[in-house]
């Protein structure tokens, strides 16, 4: 069967679709008798005013590869959902704000999910798509397990985002082996649903993401060539008996996976000025491990933007390793709580 055009794609629905997949910004004077002209005192100079000094422009985000993709995205990209951020919570115009800030100061890499404010971040995400989509890296996830399940969520996802494909599409929390590992591997699971989308083009790369359990993150590495692995990276993580720092970053850079680091600041619960632990600190470790293209923190305010957008562009070199040690040496009594993500599933 012919491949199938991809907005031909989106007027499919469920199980169609999965069938279907089986297929661009002093005047000059007169001298004459100027002689005879009585005597004038010359006009009174007028004080000259400065032009208004221009803000020294900013350093560019900078840039780096997601693995093997070939795709550079900016070191910081914008979070799409937490308690506080408009773009999951609050009102449409001051997430679409926010996103619009963003794109201004230059960052390309936009984080979603289906299940995010029940599809609300996609929606506020999509407003500005229609318009900028040239400039946005856009990556979703779905946690569905099954073929149909997962296909049904991604034509969901593209018409909320209103594109026709994504650059990166994620396979959510990936957390359980029963729940997520087996049906998402079996014949009839959401892996052949993702294989499918990239074939077609309507996925650019393929990704997993998860906080759970290293394990469970391993065993999906080695099971599936996924572009890209989503993962909670901080400073604190390194107390946890089971470390993904330490367990699955090794795996992820030796299959050359890209990785996208979130939970930096552990919404907020790993900054602790009395420790002497800032946004700068967590935004600098996290791009410092190795294999990390992209930092992603969702955002509350434009305010709350611009301080993590200039965090990053601090983070430009890597932080030695000692510093890194006397970080991770900082959290050494409160990691339990800023690791409270990992009991989620």
């Amino acid at each position: 069967m012919s491949k199938m055009n991809r907005r031909q794609l989106l007027r499919l629905g469920g199980a169609a679709a999965s069938t279907a997949l089986l297929g661009g910004l002093w005047s000059a004077r007169e001298r004459a008798g100027a002689q005879t002209e009585p005597r004038r005192n010359p006009p009174e100079e007028k004080p000259q005013t400065k032009a208004p000094q221009k803000p020294a422009p900013q350093s560019p985000l900078p840039l780096r590869f997601l693995g093997e993709t070939g795709q550079q995205v900016t070191i910081f990209g914008l979070g799409g959902a937490s308690s506080q951020t408009p773009l999951s919570q609050g009102p449409r115009e001051e997430a679409v704000a926010i996103i619009e800030r963003a794109l201004d100061l230059g960052v390309n890499y936009f984080d979603t999910a289906a299940t995010y404010g029940n599809g609300r971040s996609e929606r506020v995400l999509g407003e500005v798509a229609k318009r900028r989509r040239g400039a946005m890296f856009l990556a979703s996830k779905s946690d569905q397990r099954s073929y149909d399940g997962a296909m049904r969520e991604l034509e969901a996802s593209l018409k909320r985002l209103q594109t026709d494909h994504l650059d990166l599409w994620q396979m959510h929390r990936a957390s359980l082996a029963d729940r997520d590992t087996r049906p998402a591997f079996a014949s009839d699971g959401a892996i052949k649903a993702l294989q499918r989308a990239k074939d077609e083009k309507i996925v650019r790369f393929a990704g997993v993401s998860g906080h759970h359990r290293s394990d469970v993150l391993i065993d999906w590495l080695e099971r599936f060539p996924f572009d890209t692995l989503l993962l909670a990276i901080n400073a604190a993580d390194k107390h946890h008996p089971d470390s993904l720092v330490r367990r699955v970053l090794p795996v992820a850079a030796q299959k050359k996976v890209g990785v996208i680091a979130m939970k930096i600041p552990a919404y907020g619960r790993l900054l602790r000025e009395e420790k002497g632990v800032g946004i700068n600190d967590a935004m600098h470790y996290a791009l410092s491990q190795s294999g990390v293209a992209c930092g992603i923190i969702a955002c509350d305010s434009i305010a709350m933007l611009e301080e993590n957008v200039a965090a990053a562009r601090a983070a430009r070199d890597k932080m030695s390793l000692a510093a890194q040690s006397a970080l991770e040496e900082k959290t050494a009594s409160y990691w339990q709580e800023v690791t409270f993500y990992r009991r989620w599933t």
